[in-house]
């Protein structure tokens, strides 16, 4: 067995697929592109799922990667366990369609063991297997050598995640030998297959044969697939021998560097043993989540970002951290893994600043929590109980992020116990709710032969022509392939060649017309998209009969063509005016060009101030009056990089790629259409920026004629403002407005008084109402009042002049109501609480409501209710004295 660094082992698994011929595919971001299903990547095989389910053709049907991923369903397991982590890397090696069994557990054998490779021994290694894997079973047997004590078979072996491909898997373990063994002879995991620490699972390799389709039908599937996942951090603690992944040099070095911050040492105690490894795992998963385009918010991604970051913050106060201090480990991390992800070192300054500023505020969430315990702990005092609701403490840990160990500490010193059980219900919850997320996360599309089986090429020749002859290759119609559509039919047709753009990048396929030898219309194209070997699938109605093999004139929509161009060519220049105002951070994460205005998404950690998207208009208009020339060039990706083209947000490219220049201004990486020179473009207007999720803002802007019928739509509603302002121009509406908000609040005021009067005047007539019950006074009455906060006035008027010792107000407006109970002193020493009595008869008018013992209030939506709801006082008082 060989020692290995984590960055020879990464580089090994990758040199030895690259020899089968595989293509090494480079990891791609955590963020998922254009797959709503998924979180995270968290795994391998969640960035090849177009080649799997046939949507998209791979250059190379093997490929090889160690994809970065990230899962979170399992969070409180991490530093407790030897292996449980948020950011982890799979090794993973895949087929589309071409090797199966053989070769996948052939070349892991060989990998593992061969002395020019990791060289394990062989007797160390154990498999499972699917019990009617019988060729699995052959293959291990007799082509590779195990003998049958080292082949398992496990019912459990099966890989479906629902509708989609599946199939049997064969996993592989390793013996780490007596010293490791964490469970008694004869317990039923003890066992190379069973859940423990001697017998490791390193790789499973998955052997993808089935269409599990709607009904548990299982189909074979058209092509046959190969998907493996190899854990490097668990193979790495084998090769570095060390007792668990934390102590290998991926964490290490975190480790040392947390030591120093803290003065404590790694290992004196197991609990804070427990806290290193916590702080070191998390602060990967953020550094490389944040350099990905994640941003820490109250939502999705930005949420699980959140809770890791303050998870870490509470576990750095264990080791006694009182000061924002992960920003520290960030450099460590992009150390430990430069070789392969030396966008980590690249982005430094961007990731610290972030999780700086995220610490900080937290720091000050804390200090709110605390104020929540507290105000939570008067609570449970006034009302004389000592247990605080689980519903409460999960609150805490939830959203202020307070752990239940802190929570118990606070109170404690009150001599309030916790609801535990209470708390591991609503834990219960939130479990079953990631779990219910996680087994869609993994969703796959059916696998269909259909697309994957159009083999013919089809050429895109649209960057130099809206119209050419092209011979109709084929025609499919209701997912089956026909020789001749007639008329009304929708339809996808191929030809051999087709100057309609396909769908992708963001820039919306081209529409247009399909016509005969003498230009009569045979079909009219909607859309256009790609197929799995990137030809133009045309979706259209058919006019007239048309038959595959005719030969047929395609014309574009120029004018709609022209204006999607100079909307796309002006995406590229906001997309450098972008990182020119707001910094090289500020990354694409989607766009839309369509013919009548443009959308960009981008990830920024902050408002975008009205100067800021100012000064980008004026550096994009600036760039369209220059007259700048739009250049294309057709090179290696390795030159377009030299040249400094950006390549945009988790886009896959080929070794060739394409150029798109404009001036010394911007170069992009671009598959799209554009235009000649920038002064085509005429104009380029903002019309809105707004945050669209998590760290995510989006950018809509018009051009050319959308920018002119903009303006023009602005000026009319000037006019009309102006008309209704009666004033001579537009200029003056600013003050028009001024004026007319001088004279508002100058009414409001009146208003107020008058409505304050009324209330008062009210107040003297109500106040005078008083029943009594069993030697308790009480006022219980309907009164006109403008809001709740005259109702809650009145409440302290009540008090101050003490008319009773009870006080319920009913309020109706329209079709709500409000209530507010009030108690003195006398009231609630007789046991009497005005949270209790607001809950008895709010349901009454549909509503629902708590508060203090002194003072509770709610709201309803059933107004006719409010006089059932005042009788109920009375008897209420009756059944609680």
């Amino acid at each position: 067995m060989k020692k290995l660094t984590s960055a020879e082992l990464r580089q090994m698994y990758l040199d030895f697929f690259e020899s089968k011929g595989h293509k090494i595919e480079k990891s791609a971001s955590l963020v998922p592109v254009e797959d709503p299903s998924l979180l995270w990547v968290n795994s391998g095989v969640a960035t090849m799922k177009k080649y799997f389910d046939g949507t998209v053709k791979p250059d190379n049907p093997r490929i090889a990667s160690s994809q970065k991923s990230i899962r979170t369903n399992d969070i409180e397991n991490v530093g407790v366990t030897a292996r449980h982590h948020t950011l982890f890397e799979m090794l993973g090696n895949f087929s589309i369609g071409d090797y199966f069994k053989k070769e996948a557990i052939e070349w892991a054998w060989e990998f593992m063991t061969g002395k020019d490779w990791m060289a394990l021994d062989p007797k160390k290694l154990y498999v499972t297997i699917y019990p009617d894997d019988e060729e699995a079973y052959t293959i291990w047997k007799d082509e590779v050598g195990l003998d049958d004590s080292h082949i398992i078979r496990e019912k459990g072996n099966f890989w479906d995640i629902g509708e989609g491909p599946c199939g049997p898997n064969s996993e592989i373990f390793y013996d780490r030998g007596e010293e490791y063994n964490d469970l008694p002879e004869g317990h039923e995991e003890n066992y190379p297959g069973g859940e423990n620490e001697r017998w490791l699972e390193v790789w499973n390799l998955v052997f993808s044969q089935f269409n599990h389709k709607p009904g548990s039908v299982y189909d074979p599937l058209p092509n046959k697939n190969i998907d493996t996942g190899m854990g490097l951090e668990r193979m790495l603690s084998i090769l570095q021998d060390a007792p668990t992944n934390f102590e290998t040099d991926l964490f290490l070095p975190i480790i040392e560097q947390v030591e120093k911050l803290s003065g404590q040492t790694y290992g004196d105690k197991q609990e804070e043993k427990v806290s290193f490894k916590v702080i070191a795992d998390h602060i990967r998963a953020l550094a490389f989540a944040i350099s990905d385009g994640a941003l820490p918010s109250n939502e999705g991604r930005g949420y699980v970002l959140r809770r890791l970051l303050r998870r870490s913050v509470m576990h750095g106060r264990r080791l006694s951290i009182q000061k924002p201090f992960l920003s520290e480990c960030v450099p460590v991390v992009a150390e430990i893994m430069s070789e392969h992800y030396p966008e980590i070192r690249k982005n430094i300054s961007f990731i610290s600043k972030v999780i700086t500023n995220e610490e900080e505020r937290f720091l000050e969430t804390l200090a709110a929590g605390l104020d929540r315990v507290n105000e939570l702990v008067e609570q449970l005092k006034a009302e004389s109980q000592t247990t605080l609701n689980g519903k409460d403490v999960f609150q805490l840990y939830d959203t202020f992020g307070f752990p239940v160990e802190l929570t118990e500490e606070v109170v404690s010193q009150e001599a309030i116990t916790i609801d535990y059980a209470g708390f591991e219900t609503e834990m219960s919850k939130q479990r079953e709710r990631a779990r219910a997320a996680r087994q869609a996360e993994g969703s796959m599309a059916v696998q269909s032969s259909l697309l994957s089986d159009i083999k013919t090429a089809s050429s895109f020749v649209g960057y130099s022509t809206d119209e050419t002859e092209s011979k109709l290759v084929k025609i499919i119609k209701a997912d089956a392939f026909v020789e001749q559509a007639t008329s009304d039919d929708s339809v996808k047709l191929l030809f051999a060649e087709s100057p309609f753009y396909p769908e992708k990048g963001g820039q919306v396929g081209d529409s247009g017309l399909i016509l005969d030898k003498d230009e009569t219309v045979l079909a009219e194209v909607s859309n256009v998209k790609s197929g799995p070997e990137g030809q133009p699938i045309h979706e259209a109605v058919v006019r007239k009969t048309i038959s595959e093999g005719q030969s047929c004139k395609l014309v574009i929509d120029k004018k709609r063509r022209r204006l999607i161009e100079r909307n796309h060519t002006a995406t590229h220049l906001l997309h450098q005016a972008l990182k020119d105002v707001l910094g090289d951070h500020a990354k694409q994460a989607g766009s839309l060009v369509e013919q009548d205005h443009l959308r960009f998404d981008f990830t920024h950690f902050g408002q975008v101030t009205p100067d800021e998207l100012q000064e980008m208009e004026q550096q994009v208009n600036a760039r369209i009056q220059e007259n700048l020339k739009v250049t294309t060039i057709e090179t290696t990706l390795d030159e377009a990089k030299k040249l400094g083209a950006m390549a945009l947000f988790g886009e896959k490219y080929g070794n060739k790629v394409r150029v798109v220049m404009i001036g010394d201004y911007s170069k992009e990486l671009c598959g799209g259409t554009h235009i000649e020179s920038t002064s085509e473009i005429g104009l380029f207007k903002v019309i809105s920026e707004a945050g669209i999720g998590a760290g995510t803002r989006r950018i809509t802007a018009v051009t050319s004629e959308g920018a002119f019928q903009w303006m023009e739509e602005q000026l009319r509603i000037l006019k009309d403002a102006s008309g209704l302002m009666k004033v001579q121009s537009a200029k003056e509406i600013p003050n028009r407005i001024q004026a007319l908000q001088r004279e508002l609040k100058e009414v409001n005021q009146v208003n107020e008084s008058l409505h304050a009067k009324l209330a008062n005047a009210q107040a003297d007539d109500v106040f005078q109402k008083v029943d009594t019950v069993k030697n308790l006074s009480f006022i219980a009455e309907e009164i006109k009042a403008k809001d709740m906060g005259q109702l809650r006035q009145l409440a302290d008027k009540w008090k101050q002049e003490a008319y009773s010792d009870m006080l319920v107000l009913g309020l109706r407006q329209e079709d709500k109501v409000n209530l507010i109970v009030a108690l003195n002193d006398t009231a609630i020493q007789a046991g009497l609480k005005a949270g209790d009595l607001i809950k008895h008869i709010s349901p009454y008018v549909k509503g629902g409501g708590g508060g203090r013992p002194d003072f509770a209030q709610a709201g309803g939506k059933k107004p006719e209710g409010l006089p059932e709801a005042l009788k109920a006082v009375a008897t209420w008082i009756e059944s609680q004295l």
